[in-house]
């Protein structure tokens, strides 16, 4: 087998890193919409929503999820919160 080039090898290591920060912020995207699903009562989500929001925005700056797919998900949270009794 050939010898690989260094640039070959630094993109590797940079695409691990990456992946592995992406799989993080994924996590935690989906542990804040799990969240505020799961809060109690609709003052509790509402005092997470804008957390939620803000989680969902950075998400899609850092192109963890396509911007639409926030403004969707924020649009939906936005109406169970509103919704809930």
């Amino acid at each position: 087998m050939a010898n690989k080039s260094l640039s070959v090898l630094k993109r590797a290591r940079q695409n691990e890193r990456r992946r592995l920060r992406n799989r993080e912020r994924k996590n935690s995207l989906k542990q804040a919409v799990k969240e505020i699903r799961a809060a109690g009562s609709k003052d509790d989500a509402k005092k997470l929503l804008p957390k939620v929001q803000s989680v969902i925005d950075r998400s899609a700056r850092h192109h963890i999820i396509h911007r639409n797919t926030g403004r969707r998900l924020k649009a939906r949270i936005s109406r169970e919160v509103a919704e809930a009794d």
